[in-house]
């Protein structure tokens, strides 16, 4: 059992399957980098001065994959790039983070952009929980290759590493909102089907 901000917390059995010896940590490490990931984009949003166009949200982004990274590396799981930027993997599961959205909001309404790109796409298709129906309608944007490509598992992670979600809210002013962490399946409209979801609590803002 691992404490945060003074409360003791507990992994699920889930968590436990998934990350062994580990879960009680991630439990209590997540909340801790995602809050320390929004002080690092809130002081680049201060700095930079700009009412629009604020580089918070791709601070933030890159902030979280190197912080869960480090997080990783001190819990002794190991660091797989793709494409130049860096996944946390712990016993063979990737953590996969995704803002999804500025304010507080239902973990029902996350939705992928349409613009995400074809490895975040990948990464959910091919490392995530198998389709219903083992098949996904055809982007209208993309090739018959690139189609086929959704579905080959990344060498850089192995294709026995499957994806844990970590989805979460965060907003310039308020910081981290809401934490979910579980087994998503991306569907064809780009929602989710949530196979296993579990809340994280919200580690308190550190000073910056």
């Amino acid at each position: 059992m691992s404490v945060l901000d003074g409360n003791p917390v507990a992994p699920s059995d889930w968590a436990i399957k998934q990350f062994g010896q580990q879960a009680s940590r991630l439990v209590a490490a997540i909340p801790v980098q995602l809050a320390k990931a929004h002080a690092k984009a809130h002081a680049t949003h201060l700095a930079a001065g700009l009412k629009k166009r604020s580089p918070y949200g791709v601070t933030l982004a890159e902030a979280v994959r190197e912080n869960l990274a480090d997080m990783a590396r001190e819990l002794g799981g190991s660091v797989r790039e793709v494409f130049g930027y860096e996944y946390a993997v712990i016993n063979d599961h990737a953590l996969f983070p995704f803002r999804y959205a500025d304010r507080p909001r239902p973990l029902d309404h996350a939705r992928l952009p349409s613009k995400a790109s074809l490895t975040r796409r990948r990464m959910l298709r091919a490392h995530g929980p198998e389709p219903r129906d083992a098949l996904f309608d055809l982007d209208d944007d993309l090739t018959t290759e690139e189609y086929l490509a959704l579905h080959e598992a990344f060498e850089e992670l192995g294709a026995s590493t499957r994806l844990v979600c970590v989805f979460f809210t965060a907003g310039v002013e308020n910081g981290v909102h809401a934490i979910y962490w579980g087994q998503a399946r991306l569907e064809p409209d780009r929602t989710f089907d949530w196979l296993r979801k579990e809340q994280l609590p919200v580690a308190p803002q550190p000073l910056e």
